[in-house]
């Protein structure tokens, strides 16, 4: 197996993408990758390695076969997924292939960001609010469908729990332990 060091960041991009010369990064859940990204370059410790950075990025106009290939080699090098959950995530094709194959076909643990809900919105006397996160979770059927065979972490979008999920091994497919569904209280 390959060394995987890598964190694989899925986040909904509307398609077909904007006309403006902002293309993908025009979207709303593209600022939420930018800004893990913007961590990671103003403190070297911040423990997200992208893995979008590991090959050569499609353009707004490439074929679905493409994208697809560049998907499946980022994902070959992740040890894990982090999704970004929003009110506008839509079930797009993209975003499907990203997690049945990363998630069905490679097992990878994901931390799961929710940008618009905080600790107690996620978790409450040491449970996940199923009936808060279900609505999230139903904007993707891959993944609710797969979310019980892997580890996640579900997270707010604060750096201090993403940082936290991204340095726990039992987040990562080298060491996953047990199939369950973890938060920062």
């Amino acid at each position: 197996m390959t060394n995987r060091i890598y964190n694989y960041t899925a986040f909904y991009v509307d398609t077909p993408f904007s006309e403006s010369n902002l293309g993908a990064r025009a979207t709303h859940d593209f600022c939420y990758y930018n800004m893990l990204k913007l961590w990671k370059a103003t403190e070297s410790a911040f423990p997200f390695q992208d893995a979008h950075e590991k090959t050569y990025n499609v353009r707004d106009n490439s074929t679905w076969d493409t994208l697809k290939n560049r998907l499946h080699e980022r994902l070959n090098l992740s040890k894990n997924i982090v999704l970004v959950l929003s009110s506008v995530t839509k079930n797009s094709r993209a975003l499907r292939e990203e997690i049945e194959y990363g998630v069905g076909k490679l097992g990878l643990p994901v931390i799961v960001i929710y940008p618009e809900l905080d600790n107690t919105d996620i978790a409450t006397n040491g449970k996940l609010n199923n009936n808060v996160l279900s609505p999230y979770w139903d904007k993707l059927p891959a993944f609710r469908d797969l979310l019980n065979t892997i580890p996640s972490f579900h997270v707010p979008c604060k750096k201090a729990y993403i940082s936290s999920a991204l340095k726990d091994p039992d987040v990562t497919i080298q060491h996953k332990k047990e199939i369950a569904k973890y938060f920062y209280a």
